[in-house]
């Protein structure tokens, strides 16, 4: 069965960095779009990053960021190893949120249990 796991969240000072990973079972993410969302406390879950997918045949996608989050974060993927990781620069206390790996599979809509990243000094 589809299965996401997210790993790499933890306690990191204001401008610190992090990397989030999210390992993909169960499907072929080479072929499907992957997404990083957010949830912050009290607030509803938002989009981070997408990477999408060029016929599944290549490491590399296109990418779509949150404004709040561009040029600080980028998100890839390793088809190989079924993994797309988060790259989080410069972070801030805004930043600090349970992060998701989705991927919408055959029309289902997927989801990790989360990783929290909590920024804070």
């Amino acid at each position: 069965q589809v299965q996401l796991v997210e790993s790499g969240g933890g306690l990191v000072q204001p401008g610190g960095s992090l990397r989030l990973a999210c390992a993909a079972s169960g499907f072929t993410c080479s072929s499907y779009p992957m997404t990083w969302y957010r949830q912050a406390p009290g607030k509803g879950r938002e989009l981070v990053a997408t990477i999408t997918t060029l016929g599944g045949i290549t490491n590399y996608g296109s990418t779509n960021y949150a404004d709040s989050v561009k040029g600080r974060f980028t998100i890839s993927r390793d088809n190989g190893k079924k993994t797309v990781s988060l790259q989080m620069h410069n972070l801030t206390p805004d930043d600090t949120a349970v992060y998701y790996c989705h991927a919408r599979v055959f029309l289902v809509d997927y989801w990790g249990k989360g990783t929290l990243v909590t920024v804070s000094s």
